[in-house]
């Protein structure tokens, strides 16, 4: 119903304010008694089998919703309902920022991508932290972080720092941001010392509070070998919980859209299909260099069950969607549970 009726329909409007219209719709549904229910009742799926211990977090299945669909954590409660294992919001930066001019999300039908250069709009981390403390659901929820745009690089420490102390409270696990390509210089504290002393001073941090909470780092998909395995090097000797693979890539290869149009669409990280096989091979070679035990979320060009799965046997602990999440529709949660658990069945 959703491919053949309501995207059709979807995709004929602006895509930034489409998202902000089923948000408001969502939050005014959600206020309706049995509302949620619904929403549970057609999109959850749950089996015991599909948890997952990672971190010293219970996730109660290998899905999530990647960071940037709930960039405020407006819906943390309804989006819930839609059956993911957890849900991580931002990229959220100290102060409020507008992010980049408009229009600035753009669709590829033909390719099944998106093209977003954002820039880390958002209403500020205090906003999503005084929602977070009402909401009512006890699903994991990550927050990304970043620096504001016009702090310097050699300022970003304190950004990070921030967000971290305000954020503490009212999330489960951390996601350092370093590789979006839409904030101006933000890429270049993936090089290989400003990450060493970002990560190592990020931990620190951690390790003030009671009890440290898990710190990711999120990658892109655009660096080297070579960077590739300085990031493995800094990782391990950071003592990093985690890593994330990967963001939105720069890379317009391989595209069936005409490139004219994608000429015009401009500078931005494309996500969705074209990126599928690339985010996996990234993962793959991850698991190879930091063994069987590191903790890896797989993202990007997730739009089916083989998608997901395929993620999974590259060495993914646990997966997350958001360009398959607009072009399949919610349904898409339910079908990759099904496909792990049947699969989990059969080996």
């Amino acid at each position: 119903m959703y491919k053949q009726l309501i995207k059709p329909l979807l995709f004929r409007f602006d895509p930034e304010k489409i998202h902000h219209l089923i948000f408001d719709l969502l939050r005014l549904k959600g206020s309706v008694p049995g509302f949620k229910s619904l929403l549970r009742a057609l999109f959850d799926y749950h089996h015991p089998s599909l948890e997952r211990s990672l971190f010293g977090l219970t996730f109660k299945n290998p899905v999530g919703l990647a960071a940037g669909f709930d960039k405020d954590a407006k819906l943390i409660d309804e989006l819930a309902c839609f059956g993911f294992g957890f849900i991580e919001i931002g990229t959220l930066t100290p102060r409020p920022q507008p992010g980049n001019d408009k229009p600035r999300l753009f669709r590829l039908p033909e390719d099944e991508g998106i093209i977003n250069r954002m820039g880390f709009n958002n209403e500020g981390v205090q906003a999503a932290v005084e929602r977070l403390k009402k909401r009512k659901s006890n699903i994991i929820v990550g927050g990304n972080i970043g620096k504001n745009k016009v702090t310097p690089n050699e300022q970003a420490l304190d950004d990070y720092a921030y967000c971290i102390d305000a954020l503490y409270p009212v999330v489960d696990y951390f996601v350092v941001n370093v590789s979006s390509p839409n904030t101006p210089g933000l890429r270049e504290l993936q090089e290989k010392e400003p990450l060493r002393k970002l990560l190592a001073f990020v931990k620190s941090r951690m390790n003030t509070k009671l009890k440290a909470k898990p710190v990711l780092l999120k990658i892109a998909p655009d660096l080297t070998v070579e960077q590739l395995d300085d990031v493995i090097e800094i990782l391990k000797e950071t003592n990093m919980d985690g890593v994330i693979a990967t963001n939105t890539t720069i890379s317009r290869e391989g595209l069936t859209t005409p490139r004219e149009a994608v000429e015009q669409i401009g500078a931005g990280g494309l996500s969705g299909k074209p990126l599928t096989k690339h985010a996996t091979e990234i993962i793959r070679y991850l698991r190879k260099q930091l063994g069987p035990d590191f903790p890896i979320i797989g993202v990007g060009g997730i739009m089916n069950e083989n998608d997901a799965l395929e993620k999974l046997e590259a060495g993914a602990n646990l997966i997350q969607l958001y360009t398959g999440f607009v072009y399949e529709g919610p349904g898409i949660v339910k079908r990759i549970l099904r496909s792990i658990h049947r699969n989990e069945k059969a080996a």
